[in-house]
């Protein structure tokens, strides 16, 4: 783990030690450093025209950990701006702002996340989750981290309208119940980044034992998009130094309520007599 260096300084420092593919990474990122600290690995490696394990080499000979700790520390050395003219990111929040303008430009964040989730979606692929998810025995909502709290959201609204639905929280149990899951069985998967080691434990034991995935991210060629069945990409482009960040749940609340209202159109009459039940049932907890 490399601290106290900056990563651009160290990138010009060895440059002329690089592989002829490394340098392919280094030109890459010197010309384009504001929009690299924003893309998966294999955004990357594409635009590189280079495999996922270069860029992983790339990042570890310059001593970070992983792809991760290198994007992290090449956005500390950006000193990047993040509102700047023609980007989608989010509006930098200043010292100096008022506290209307920061709500202001938080706002417009969230606006803009769910616009391009919405200018994203695919409806044949919203059709086909639907059909798999009420075809399932069972639904298991999985995430990581941040994802994990989408996941439950997730839960949380279906189980309103139908009792298949699950939400596991701990990776270990999520990654037993994959094991056991059967052809009757889908997972509704949520990860921002679609490369978590997490991930690939829990989906490849899933889809070999034929559970149909649905995978919610912002990569639709990230490493995840082998394991699904069906992609649909959320909007919202975040940063290292922005994990978690609200506009990204924004995007990825609204997949969940086109899903749900999807689901529930699917059979009405199905999903409006057990929403009543479970309104009675929640009415009686009310003052």
């Amino acid at each position: 783990m490399m601290n106290g260096k900056n990563v651009l300084e160290t990138m010009a420092n060895t440059y002329n030690e690089m592989t002829k593919s490394a340098k392919k990474v280094a030109d890459y990122i010197f010309e384009h450093t504001k929009e690299a600290q924003y893309m998966s690995i294999t955004s990357l490696s594409e635009e590189c025209g280079v495999a996922d394990a270069t860029v992983s080499r790339f990042c570890k000979n310059l001593g970070y950990d992983g792809y991760n700790e290198f994007k992290l520390a090449l956005a500390k050395a950006s000193g990047a701006k993040v509102n700047e003219p023609g980007t989608e990111y989010y509006e930098q929040i200043d010292p100096e702002d008022s506290i209307q303008v920061m709500a202001n430009k938080l706002y417009a964040s969230n606006v803009a996340a769910m616009k391009q989730t919405l200018d994203l979606l695919d409806a044949a692929a919203v059709d086909r989750a639907v059909r798999y998810m009420y075809g399932a025995q069972r639904v298991f909502c999985f995430g990581q981290g941040g994802s994990g709290v989408m996941a439950k959201e997730a839960w949380a609204r279906f189980i309103t309208a139908a009792p298949q639905f699950q939400c596991i929280e701990d990776s270990h149990l999520q990654t037993m119940a994959a094991a056991l899951c059967t052809m009757n069985d889908v997972i509704l998967f949520f990860s921002y980044s679609g490369a978590t080691k997490e991930l690939v434990d829990t989906l490849r034991p899933a889809r070999e034992r034929g559970a149909k995935v649905i995978l919610i991210t912002h990569f639709p060629k990230s490493p995840a998009a082998q394991f699904a069945d069906v992609i649909l990409q959320c909007g919202s482009k975040e940063g290292p130094l922005q994990g978690g960040s609200v506009p990204a749940k924004m995007s990825q609340l609204l997949i969940i309520d086109v899903l749900f209202n999807e689901f529930c159109r699917a059979n009405s009459v199905f999903s409006d007599a057990n929403r009543e039940i479970v309104a009675n049932a929640i009415a009686a907890k009310l003052l």
